[in-house]
């Protein structure tokens, strides 16, 4: 336990994206199994032990410390794993009792009921040191939060047997944990594992932005053109009888949709975009797909009222023959004559784009025939299907963000790295409440500032701090006061969850306006202004 404790550690002090390879590779170098492989699926997210809610582990926490002193020290801490670490009191005969092996803590915890678990759970606490405990608190709440995605944690896994990671991808979802046939094959004890399952995922290819300087390389004649749906990209695979949903980073997310899959009748591999509505009769909001998203149960009444489709962009594979060395229109005229395989009221095909040149296609880009549409994607007529991102192949030319000017309300602390920094922000425009002007909450942010930036705004929320709500602090906002935010964000939605009725998608400072007074922030009103139409408009 104490090895992978330290790369918890090291991970959530190192910033740097090569660092935190570095620190992965070696550990999976230096561990034994199968303790690297419970660490491996701790990491990526494949661990099935049983989860304690954050609420119990305080709990028993404040059976053992006073309730006033453990809440002054998660306030200034800010994080609820490190606070519970760090107070937790040593057993008296915490000498006496060896730490456990990480092998140890998962296949007991596996084989705990829920009931059973608190137990197990203080158990291993009084066992472990600081950082252990940290790491146990980590695995048992089921999310890491430590700067680490899926992704990275493989690509440190490709490095350490030198393979390219699409390799690990394509194997991926066919290995059980702790992954013994696969190191063995990193390690060059065995030969590569064959394909271990149907429907796996094929690691998805990408397009970068366009910019100024390749304007002169899209013609008619060379790049295809498409609108870009604001969905999430899927994968649906479906082989042998199994049929998978799978994300662009390979995330299973099967269980959520089974009313699609359930319509599944074919053999192929399809590349789409996952969209709420009926195609041809209606195209809902990102905020509306949002509300089948991350669920391990969907209700009927959900499944009626936020239908899905797929519209299909590429195709990958088909009973069995592998297309995606074929040239992008070669693949097309094929899924031109598979659609009719498919049912039309789960699947659609993606419209291609008529344009004169790029001037023509930048001003369809700026006026889409639909408020779904984000932009255009762009082709190549001779380009394979290839994993990554290369540049040329294919682009993508997104409409301009939109930007508000906002006024800073509530701030709270950060995770990891930023556990002792104000970095999360809830910012407010202006709107008429009984007569007089108020700010209303209409979205949060904690991204798009430097470090500096967010130092000097960590010292604003400190030193005009007017209130406190937990881990929360209530800024000093008003007409004369405050801190204006200019914020960028891709869209907005009507939503009936927010006080505001609005709800951005992907939010993130753009600027600090420390020369803006508070008094000429945006208004509701014109924040509202930018809604998309509804109706007979979404029919797309």
């Amino acid at each position: 336990m104490r090895a992978f404790s330290e790369l918890l550690d090291r991970l959530v002090l190192t910033p740097s994206r090569n660092g935190k390879l570095t620190l992965m590779r070696d550990y999976f170098a230096a561990t034994p199994d199968p303790d690297r492989g419970y660490a491996l699926a701790a990491l990526t997210g494949g661990l099935d032990i049983v989860n304690l809610k954050a609420g119990t582990i305080r709990a028993l926490a404040m059976e053992r410390i006073d309730e006033v002193l453990f809440g002054y020290s998660y306030d200034y801490v800010g994080d609820l794993a490190e606070t519970v670490s760090l107070v937790w009191p040593e057993s008296e005969n915490a000498d006496a009792v060896p730490e456990p092996a990480l092998a140890d803590v998962v296949e007991t915890l596996q084989a705990t009921s829920r009931a059973s678990a608190p137990e197990k759970f203080v158990a291993f606490m009084d066992a472990l040191d600081t950082s252990g405990r940290y790491a146990l608190i980590k695995l048992m709440t089921g999310g890491m939060r430590i700067g680490v995605s899926a992704r990275l944690a493989k690509q440190a896994l490709a490095d350490f047997g030198g393979v390219d990671v699409t390799e690990i991808e394509e194997l991926w979802h066919g290995l059980e944990v702790p992954y013994q046939p696969l190191f063995d094959w990193l390690e060059k004890k065995t030969p590569k594992p064959e394909r271990l399952a149907n429907a796996l995922y094929r690691p998805v290819m990408l397009a970068t932005p366009l910019e100024e300087p390749d304007y002169g390389r899209i013609l008619p004649d060379e790049y295809r053109a498409e609108w870009k749906w604001d969905g999430i990209r899927v994968q649906v695979s479906s082989e042998g009888g199994i049929h998978r949903l799978y994300t662009r980073t390979g995330d299973d997310i099967s269980a959520t949709f089974p009313d699609l899959l359930g319509t599944i009748d074919f053999e192929a591999v399809l590349d789409g975009e996952l969209l709420v509505g009926v195609p041809g009769e209606h195209v809902g909001t990102f905020s509306d797909l949002q509300q089948r998203l991350n669920r391990k149960s969907v209700p009927e009444k959900l499944k009626r009222d936020y239908p899905v489709f797929v519209r299909i962009y590429d195709l990958l594979m088909q009973e069995g023959e592998d297309l995606r060395g074929m040239p992008f229109d070669a693949r097309r005229a094929r899924l031109e004559q598979f659609m009719g395989e498919l049912d039309a009221d789960r699947f659609d095909l993606s419209a291609q784009i008529t344009y004169e040149d790029v001037a023509d296609l930048d001003r369809k880009r700026l006026d889409p025939p639909h408020p779904v549409i984000e932009g255009v994607m762009l082709k190549h007529k001779d380009s394979p299907y290839v994993t990554g991102r290369p540049k040329g192949p294919w682009f993508k030319w997104k409409r301009d963000p939109f930007t508000v000017d906002a006024v800073l309300m509530y701030a709270q602390r950060g995770h990891g790295k930023r556990s002792s920094l104000y970095s999360d922000f809830t910012f407010g425009v202006w709107d008429e409440i009984d007569g007089a002007l108020q700010l209303v909450p209409v979205g949060k942010a904690y991204f798009g500032f430097t470090d500096e930036e967010l130092k000097r705004i960590d010292k604003f929320v400190r030193d005009n701090t007017i209130d406190r709500f937990g881990p929360v602090r209530s800024v000093r906002a008003n007409r004369e006061n405050g801190l204006v935010l200019e914020i960028a964000f891709e869209g907005l939605n009507r939503s009936a969850r927010h006080k505001s009725g609005v709800a951005m998608r992907f939010p993130r400072v753009s600027r600090l306006r420390w020369d803006k007074p508070t008094a000429e922030a945006d208004t509701l009103e014109s924040l509202k202004a930018l809604l998309p139409a509804t109706g007979p408009a979404d029919v797309i």
